[in-house]
Formats: structure tokens, C-alpha cells, sequence
């Protein structure tokens, strides 16, 4: 990992553009891939390739198009759809891609890039740690000019958790669990409140920044994250189950949380999930962490489902269907969402040592969302609120 100099972007194709970019935040896989690196039979190196420039949640002005380009414009504000799909790969849409569902793409390694799922992991369409990123027009999605870019830099994790709530929503009669307050458990919450704002929802926090926030969006009860026996025990008092004793080790309940947003989805939580969601319910994990074994026998007894949830697409709120990103910049718009405090620090991307430690102990930091910051913060992009190191 180093910062060096790289050439401008080139165009893949003619209907590609190039983003002159102001901000990118860190996402948890950015850092994580820093600091975790996994394991070497990870399934995913199958769709990625080298080297790479990191940083998929990005904002930027349209700094130059390419002659076949005919819905963007230089000088427009957009928010980046980060992911490598049909369209951009200059191939005819896959059944996913019709579907809208861009993250299950069948052409991640076809086309005129290289293998990567979103740009930051191909070393064709390098990422938004660096000043220009390339990028097909129907990637660029137009930010209105009442949203402060600092604002819109939030669209990309939000819609991560637009879409794992559309897919497994809150049943009607039980709590509704989201398993740590980084940024997408925090999105998850704010979400929450907007389209189940009947559900009761309990959050799990690490640390007492990420609690407040938790309670401001809408957690009605915030939970601490250790010791897990308490936890549980907490879980179980929401609901009125019954805490089941094993042997050994932390306890069951059967009637625990209706369903449970992990957004942290480490061995550790996915088996206080299964251990503390209701039978049938659902355990729906949206974080990234290297994987191990854990204790999973609640799985088949209450016969749970633990399901993955991978980023967005083109999403369907109350009968309308329009790409995740749009969703949130429309309710910001409205006014139905303000989740501007989740961004809590902006570096410069020479202190990139720096950005990335920051999320890295988060606890000493108070960092929720870091962002990479471009151009110095100029008026109008709505960087003031946050913590410039």
C-alpha cells in the first residue's frame, strides 16, 4: 500500500466519462482489505484484479466525456454507482442486470475490463482515492444542487442498507434488531424509521459516539456489545422470551428478535444472531469480515435463515423502482432523512495513514464515516460539519 503517482484515466470505451473527484469516503471493505487481508482461498479473488486504485463510495464533478457519451455533461455533480456491471463492460444486459439487481452481475470478469466487481478492485477501473476517476455515464448519477456533496457522499453505504431492509423487511409483531452502529448500521436505523416507522427497533453499539447517534435516528433501545451473555439476556427481556441454558457457553432463545441486521457480520456476531433471533426469523448479514467457524446448531433447530446481503441495484419503495442511490438523494431532498453527523472525519489523501487508522480504532477516534476530501473543501459541499485532522 503506498500513495504514488499515477497517469490521468484512461477511457475504456467512448460512452465513458471522467469524474474529477471531491470526496470518497472509506468504506469498512476498504480498510479491512488493508488491515484484514482474509484468506487465501477466498472465493472473491476470483473476481478482482491487480493492482488497484481503492475507494468506491465517491462524489465528483464530470470533469471530460467521451464522444459517444449523451446523458452527462462536464461540470455536473454525481454521485458514483460504483459497480461493474453489464452496461459499463460494453456487453448486452445479463438477466440480473435486466432485473436491476447490478451486485449479481454474470459478467464480472467479460468485457472491455478487467476482472472486478466495482471500481477500486479491477485494475481497469481504478477507484476514488485519487483525483480522476473514470467512469460509464449510466454510473454517474446526478446530484440536485439543495445536497451538499459532504451529504451525498453518504449515498453509496445507504443504499447498502436500503437494500438489505427491502429484501428482508421487519416483520410487523417483534423487534427489530441492528447489529452495530458504524455507518450501515446507523443508515439501517434511519431507514428503519422511514419505511417501518411501527417497528421497534434495538441497535447494538461498540462505543458511546456510535450509541448516541444510534438514539438519535430512532433506536429505541441501544444495547451494549459485551459481555454477549448480557446482551442476550437484553435481547430476550425486549422480547419476552425465555433464555434457554446449554451446558456451556451463552444461552438460546426462541422467541428473541424477529430479524436482525448485521452489519458487522463477524463469527462472533453472526452466532450471538442465531443464538438471539426468533425461530423462522432471520439473520440478514451485510458487514465484511474474514470468516470462522462459530457455533451454529440455533440455525437448524429454529430453523433460521441466515442470508447474505450484497450491496444495491435498482430498488422498489411503495410501487416505484429507481436505483438505491437515487432513493437516498430523493428523501434527503424531501427532507424524510438527515444523516449528515454519520460523517465524522475528512483527510487529505496524503494523510492516508492517518484516515485509515482512524477507522481502524475507531474508539479513540470517534470516527464513524472517514472521507477523503479533494479541492479543499470548497463552499457549498458541505464539508463543515465533520473533523478535518
Amino acid at each position: 500500500m503506498q500513495l504514488r503517482e499515477v497517469d490521468p484515466p484512461a477511457l475504456p470505451a467512448d460512452d465513458w466519462l471522467v469524474l474529477r473527484t471531491r470526496a470518497c469516503g472509506l468504506c469498512g471493505s476498504d480498510y479491512k482489505q488493508v488491515f484484514l487481508n482474509g484468506h487465501f482461498d477466498n472465493p472473491m479473488t476470483s473476481l478482482v484484479s491487480f493492482p488497484q486504485v481503492l475507494g468506491h463510495e465517491v462524489i465528483g464533478v464530470v470533469e471530460r466525456v467521451g464522444p459517444a457519451v449523451r446523458g452527462r455533461r462536464p461540470g455536473e455533480r454525481v454521485v458514483l454507482n460504483p459497480w461493474l456491471s453489464c452496461a459499463p463492460r460494453g456487453l448486452p444486459l445479463c438477466a440480473a442486470c435486466l432485473r436491476g439487481d447490478l451486485a449479481q452481475c454474470r459478467s464480472f470478469h467479460r468485457g472491455v475490463l478487467a476482472r472486478g466487481i466495482h471500481h477500486g478492485n479491477s485494475a481497469s477501473a481504478p477507484g476514488g482515492f485519487a483525483d480522476f476517476v473514470a467512469a460509464h455515464e449510466s454510473q454517474c448519477i446526478p446530484v440536485p444542487d439543495a445536497i451538499p456533496g459532504g451529504v451525498a457522499v453518504l449515498a453509496d453505504p445507504f443504499a447498502v442498507s436500503l437494500h438489505a431492509i427491502l429484501r428482508h423487511p421487519p416483520p410487523p409483531d417483534s423487534w427489530a434488531l441492528v447489529y452495530g452502529c458504524g455507518t450501515l448500521g446507523l443508515l439501517a436505523i434511519a431507514i428503519l424509521r422511514v419505511l417501518h416507522p411501527e417497528t421497534r427497533v434495538a441497535a447494538v453499539a461498540r462505543f458511546p459516539h456510535q450509541a448516541r447517534l444510534a438514539e438519535r435516528f430512532g433506536a429505541a433501545r441501544v444495547l451494549a456489545h459485551r459481555p454477549e451473555r448480557a446482551l442476550i439476556e437484553a435481547i430476550a427481556s425486549l422480547a419476552g422470551a425465555d433464555v434457554h441454558e446449554p451446558w456451556r457457553g451463552l444461552p438460546m432463545l426462541q422467541d428473541g428478535a424477529g430479524v436482525i441486521y448485521d452489519t458487522v457480520s463477524s463469527p462472533r456476531t453472526l452466532e450471538v444472531g442465531v443464538r438471539a433471533v426468533r425461530s423462522r426469523g432471520s439473520v440478514v448479514a451485510l458487514g465484511v469480515e474474514p470468516p470462522a467457524p462459530f457455533e451454529w446448531t440455533p440455525l437448524y433447530f429454529k430453523e433460521v435463515s441466515l442470508v447474505g446481503s450484497n450491496a444495491f441495484g435498482v430498488e422498489e419503495v411503495d410501487g416505484r423502482r429507481q436505483h438505491a442511490i437515487a432513493w437516498y438523494l430523493e428523501w434527503v431532498a424531501q427532507g424524510r432523512l438527515d444523516v449528515a453527523a454519520i460523517v465524522t472525519h475528512r483527510y487529505a489523501l496524503e494523510s492516508w495513514r492517518d484516515a485509515f487508522l482512524a477507522c481502524w480504532d475507531q474508539g479513540a477516534s470517534g470516527a464513524i464515516k472517514v472521507l477523503f476530501e479533494f479541492g479543499g473543501g470548497e463552499r457549498g459541499w458541505g464539508f463543515e460539519g465533520s473533523r478535518s485532522p
